[in-house]
């Protein structure tokens, strides 16, 4: 759950059709390096409902410094690379959490690092 003013990008990623289950394993990858980047609390990585080519990655930062740090780095332009031959089309929003609100069942539902994912990953 998120504190208030936590630093959070959101990147949405158009994928070629067909390339979708290498981008996943690419991403996972790369999502296991960024765990261990200073300032980096969470990540999701969704697909649009409606559109299985169209992705969203969620990312949250203790700060803006830290995120602009990594995202400056030699280890993030390299990741970037490796997702370039997936993707067609990305836009990125940044923005700052300032409250949370829990529902009802918040507590009672799996959390999302929880959740399984496609091809028995999670």
């Amino acid at each position: 759950m998120p504190a208030p003013d936590v630093f959070r990008v959101m990147l949405r990623f158009t994928i070629t059709e067909g390339t979708e289950t290498a981008f996943e394993r690419v991403w996972f990858g790369i999502a296991e390096r960024v765990r261990g980047t200073p300032g980096n609390l969470e990540q999701w990585l969704m697909r649009d409902a409606e559109d299985p080519s169209t992705y969203y990655l969620i990312s949250d930062w203790t700060d803006e410094t830290r995120f602009r740090e990594f995202e400056r780095s030699a280890g993030h332009a390299a990741d970037r690379a490796s997702l370039t031959p997936f993707r067609y089309g990305v836009s990125m929003s940044t923005m700052l959490v300032l409250r949370h609100f829990p529902g009802s069942f918040a507590a009672a539902s799996p959390a999302p690092s929880k959740l399984s994912t496609r091809e028995g990953r999670s």
